[in-house]
């Protein structure tokens, strides 16, 4: 494993391949944000950075050596913020950027490289400082398995790449090799930023490039983290898995089962009765994380899956078919209540909803 990045060098090396978007806006200035080459002519970056819809069109790029390729949108994704923009031609200095086979682990070095607050070719650095973690937005549900880094991400930096060396057994190779490791999204506080996993890069990107979309599956379920409290409400043995709230219409397969009444513990009004996820297609689930991360990553809409779960403390393997998750209504900003209700909270509190 490498024990020490070359900064100068990584930049050196990793910065042609980084570019500035610039996007057009309803009135006066311009919205911009970052982006990197992958694999032929395309560049990967936010949707949030280029827009969707009608907003979605000819953008411009920047690149390190200075000169300008108009870009146009082939695919964005709102429920993981990933977008891909085709370009005609590459500078001749450009290579594209590999995205890493498997999600970075916690204490590895990295670089967010991009445009933040409109300074191009900065490069900031850091640790993967967590892993697995679930950011929410501002359109109401969270993106899961993201990577969490202490090197600082700016306004700007949104859709640049955050990357590491590839390891090595050699820690004394002269040419070491550069991955993305995520694709940075946004600071949450002090010292916390987030990134988009390779894991979810991997599987949407392919997607957006060939079909314009990707589509998720989709239980039309509402649930809430196991925690000792929902355990205890629900007379479990141990706080595992998720339980489910409620269920919607138009599930194909067995029926989940959702709460069908409350009861209070310790002042709080716990859902009560539901069927506990704690397995989907053969992967234990104990968080809502995980169910929305193997949801995104392994499984197809229209396609079976066995879930396991515990219903009035019995174990049972049920059979669905996946739907496929539609797009969010637009909607106003509610970020106290994202805040409050994406934490899984020992109280109970939180009802989350899912896919």
């Amino acid at each position: 494993m490498t024990a020490h990045i070359d900064l100068e060098r990584l930049y050196h090396e990793v910065i042609p391949s980084v570019v500035s978007i610039y996007v057009s806006r309803d009135g006066p200035g311009m919205g911009s944000g970052s982006g990197f080459v992958t694999d032929g002519n395309h560049v990967v970056t936010n949707q949030h950075v280029v827009g969707s819809g009608e907003n979605a069109d000819d953008v411009e790029i920047r690149f390190s050596d200075g000169s300008w390729r108009t870009g146009r949108v082939v695919g964005t994704d709102v429920y993981t913020d990933l977008a891909v923009v085709a370009v005609p031609t590459l500078p001749e200095t450009v290579d594209p950027l590999r995205i890493a086979s498997e999600n970075p682990r916690p204490g590895r070095q990295v670089a967010a490289l991009g445009n933040p607050l409109g300074l191009d070719g900065s490069i900031t650095t850091g640790i993967v400082s967590g892993a697995s973690r679930s950011m929410p937005t501002s359109n109401g549900f969270a993106i899961p398995d993201v990577v969490q880094t202490d090197a600082a991400i700016n306004p700007g930096n949104s859709g640049g790449p955050l990357v590491g060396v590839v390891d090595s057994d050699d820690e004394t190779d002269p040419d070491p090799a550069y991955e993305v490791v995520g694709v940075n999204r946004a600071r949450q506080g002090d010292g916390i930023g987030f990134a988009v996993s390779p894991a979810i890069v991997n599987r949407v990107v392919p997607a957006l490039v060939e079909d314009g979309e990707y589509r998720h599956s989709y239980l039309r379920t509402r649930t809430l983290d196991v925690t000792p409290t929902v355990a205890e409400a629900n007379e479990l043995d141990h706080p595992r898995g998720v339980l489910v709230v409620d269920v919607g219409e138009g599930v194909e397969g067995d029926d989940l089962r959702g709460s069908r009444y409350t009861r209070t513990v310790r002042g709080r009004e716990i859902p009560v009765g539901g069927d506990v996820i704690v397995g989907i297609g053969g992967q234990e689930v104990h968080t809502h994380e995980e169910l929305m991360r193997i949801l995104i990553t392994e499984t197809s809409p229209g396609e079976p899956v066995e879930i396991d779960v515990l219903r009035d403390g019995a174990p049972a393997t049920l059979s669905l078919v996946l739907g496929e998750r539609p797009q969010p209504k637009r909607r106003r900003s509610r970020r106290g209540r994202n805040r409050r209700n994406g934490r899984n909270r020992d109280d109970g509190g939180g009802r989350i909803p899912i896919d």
